[in-house]
């Protein structure tokens, strides 16, 4: 393929995962989010293509690097969320991504000021950072507290006007998608929102690099993210403790210390908001609508051993007695111009015009013998079903049968009813 047919296929791609993933962020203007997500995702393409997502999804960590991944992603860069946040609490378009609008610049904070409050709110140790003299939002640095050296990072980040914003990036993913030891939240005194999770760099755990975080929501709206490890670096390091230095309560303390207000007051301003002619998020059904609709698919003699999703897809883990097997849907009603998508020889058009996109492929996020089949339908009026399934409850662990519970065809008699049209949308 041409390097520009390329460039110009991995642009549009990339721009319907943002879209899709979109739903996972809570973000007053979702316009700068996809624009800027597609600067930013390019340069973060190769160092994050097999980051705790795995995948194509890992281009959703553009936002604030937070705990996504629980995408039920289609081959060729399709996607169906399937986040691990909580539903944002506006819905807003997303078809404005090439609206023109700049990716609001980084605040200029002095990082050496960021070090400072990093090291006076964690315990006494030797720290070592990666541009003490440059500016920016956020600061990385190697802690050793003589029990071995452990990168940490924080970053600052605005969600929106209000705590409300946000509060996907403070809620407890699910272990469907990723695995973590620990996750608790906490409401504040004063409004703030925390969340401390202590989990893991890569899903599959294939490597036994440790990510603590802790992420504090304020009632203005402002991300404060802090990440620890138990090796110097987030990738690429050997470890080099059992456990990051800095407990759960040690985070807290950290996040919420008081000397931050000043620097987080340097966060350029939200943006202006959209009018409400331009908030015109497609509408999509409910969760609830979703998941029950799911499990009334289901051929009989499988057991649903859990579920969970949001609004426009979700999941449920079955059983027939032979292993746990996940499926996943997302219905997007109004898909936009992704015809490009259905190309090649795995494409059967229907009588009524439906494309129908059939895989079968090796899963993605790293569970030892893993495949993944999908099934992707689109009407000739852009509705849009995708339907997966795996051989495993979670795509990070290991498969538990040779193969999904369902089989292709069963997958395609889902995507294909006509209950996803019925259902009310919101």
């Amino acid at each position: 393929m041409p390097q520009n047919e390329e460039n110009q296929r991995f642009e549009e791609e990339l721009g319907a995962v943002l879209r899709s993933a979109g739903d996972g962020f809570a973000v007053d203007d979702r316009r700068e989010l996809v624009a800027g997500g597609l600067q930013r995702g390019r340069r973060r393409l190769v160092r994050r293509r097999l980051a705790v997502t795995g995948g194509v999804l890992a281009l959703a960590a553009v936002g604030i690097g937070g705990a996504y991944g629980g995408s039920l992603l289609g081959p060729a860069g399709q996607a169906t969320t399937t986040s691990v946040a909580a539903p944002p609490q506006q819905r807003q378009s997303s078809g404005t991504a090439t609206s023109g609008k700049e990716p609001r610049p980084e605040a200029q904070i002095l990082v050496k000021d960021i070090a400072a409050v990093l090291k006076a709110n964690t315990p006494a140790g030797q720290w070592q950072f990666d541009d003490l003299n440059g500016t920016g939002q956020h600061a990385t640095g190697v802690y050793d507290d003589g029990d071995g050296k452990a990168g940490v990072s924080i970053g600052f980040y605005r969600a929106g006007d209000t705590a409300e914003s946000g509060t996907g990036q403070v809620t407890c993913p699910d272990k469907a998608f990723i695995p973590f030891d620990s996750c608790t939240t906490e409401h504040l005194p004063g409004g703030d929102r925390l969340m401390v999770i202590r989990g893991y760099e890569y899903a599959d755990k294939r490597e036994e690099t440790k990510n603590w975080r802790a992420v504090l929501l304020t009632k203005e709206g402002i991300l404060i993210d802090a990440s620890e490890y138990n090796a110097a670096a987030e990738k690429g390091a050997p470890i080099s403790r059992e456990n990051p230095p800095f407990s759960p309560a040690q985070l807290k303390t950290l996040v919420t210390a008081e000397a931050w207000r000043p620097l987080i007051a340097q966060l350029p301003a939200s943006p202006k908001k959209l009018r409400p002619d331009e908030v015109r998020m497609p509408a999509v059904p409910s969760a609830a609508a979703v998941q029950s609709t799911l499990r009334s698919l289901l051929p009989q003699g499988l057991t649903v051993k859990s579920h969970g999703g949001g609004d426009g897809h979700g999941y449920v883990v079955v059983d027939d007695g032979k292993g746990a097997s996940m499926v996943g849907i997302d219905v997007q009603p109004k898909s936009g111009k992704i015809a490009d998508l259905f190309t090649g020889d795995d494409v059967v058009t229907l009588p009524d015009g439906t494309k129908v996109k059939s895989r079968q492929q090796p899963g993605e996020k790293g569970g030892a013998g893993v495949v993944w089949w999908n099934v992707d339908t689109l009407s000739p009026q852009g509705f849009r079903v995708i339907v997966s399934a795996f051989n495993s409850g979670a795509q990070y662990q290991a498969a538990t049968r040779a193969e999904p519970a369902l089989t292709m065809e069963q997958l395609k008699a889902i995507a294909l009813s006509p209950k996803w049209k019925k259902l009310p949308l919101k």
